[in-house]
């Protein structure tokens, strides 16, 4: 495993502009972007596979914040590369495969996130992706492949065509590096005559399951990443096969549209100024919500908008914070587990105040 600087050392809020050194063309719609990480930061972007940085994109209209994954190219672990693809006309996924280049440069948050691979020795890793959701996927099996020599890694990439399978040929080198521990499948949605063909629904998981010899059970662990249908999906579909909910991780990616509303069954917005007291990177700022306001992050970030955030869709997980004093109510998000919920963290993109005054802690 890569050496990582503990989170105490990373500000969430740190930010560095690194060269571009490389951009590859991956598909019609998706680049790889490989950064130059000077020697005075190498600790601080030393990464876990599964971890993700944030982009900050300045253009006229404003500020751009988008999170991805980092999947280091095959032989060099440290190395920081970006899988981007194309999203909304105007997001930071078109300039980069119309106007970036060698020489440019990008302005990024120190790498964090908290979707990883248990921390064990031996057993089946079985992970299933959606589309670009291979990117995180492709970084845990090759680091679980280099550093445990006791496991089995088995990756399925649901992905509409063959031409649009992000990392293929890399994903294809790793089967062979490793070809008694890593079994590779593609499910193609949009191919009839593909071997594998269809998307992945419950029958279909099982059918999968049992050619990958994936029991849910002990010694066996998933991770999810891709659209919410399929993640939803499999996840149902594994839990109901006995998978135990601790061995069953999920991510999302952000769809890079606009930023959906907070639907919170019964909470309205509230009708009285709330006062939110955000504690991050060791200061305190305090603002006082309008009525009306939606979230939290929205009055946080009308006076302070270094307020760690990026995908704003309660997705990415990088607005978490602690609810310290005072009472929120959350909205639908992806990226908290139950355990976290219950030990009190919300995220704030998501989050509403109820009452006069709100606490919260971005440091915990």
């Amino acid at each position: 495993m890569n050496s990582v600087v503990p989170a105490g050392a990373r500000r969430r809020t740190d930010r560095h502009r690194l060269p571009v050194t490389a951009v590859q063309r991956l598909t019609e719609d998706a680049v790889a972007v490989t950064l130059g990480v000077p020697e005075a930061l190498r600790d601080t972007f030393a990464h876990r596979p599964g971890e993700h940085v944030i982009v900050r994109h300045h253009r006229a209209d404003g500020e751009l914040r988008r999170s991805y994954s980092v999947c280091p190219p095959p032989g060099d672990p440290g190395a920081l590369r970006l899988v981007i693809k194309r999203g909304s006309p105007d997001g930071f996924g078109a300039h980069a495969l119309t106007a970036l280049k060698a020489g440019d440069h990008l302005e990024l948050t120190p790498p964090g996130g908290t979707f990883a691979l248990p921390e064990r020795t031996g057993g089946h890793h079985v992970l299933i992706a959606g589309g670009s959701g291979v990117t995180p996927l492709a970084a845990m099996a090759a680091g679980a492949l280099r550093d445990d020599p006791d496991c089995r890694v088995s990756l399925v990439h649901s992905v509409p065509t063959a031409a649009e399978a992000l990392l293929a040929d890399e994903l294809a080198l790793l089967k062979d590096a490793f070809v008694d521990r890593f079994t590779l499948l593609h499910v193609l949605t949009r191919e009839a005559g593909a071997a594998l063909a269809g998307r992945i629904d419950a029958a279909g998981l099982a059918r999968l399951l049992a050619a990958l010899d994936a029991r849910p059970g002990p010694g066996t662990t998933f991770a999810l990443c891709g659209p919410a249908g399929l993640t939803d999906t499999v996840r149902t579909a594994l839990t109901e096969a006995g998978a135990a909910p601790e061995e069953i991780r999920s991510e999302l990616f952000t769809s890079g549209g606009v930023p959906a509303p907070v639907p919170v069954p019964g909470a309205p917005p509230t009708a009285n100024a709330t006062r939110i007291t955000a504690l991050y990177d060791g200061h305190r700022r305090v603002v006082t919500a309008r009525p009306g306001e939606p979230t939290l992050l929205d009055a946080l970030l009308r006076d302070h908008p270094d307020v760690p955030h990026a995908c704003r869709e309660g997705i990415c997980g990088s607005c978490r914070a602690k609810v310290v004093t005072g009472e929120v109510v959350t909205g639908v998000q992806y990226a908290l587990d139950g355990a976290q919920l219950a030990a009190g963290y919300t995220l704030t993109c998501r989050a509403r105040p109820l009452g006069a005054e709100v606490t919260v802690d971005f440091d915990t």
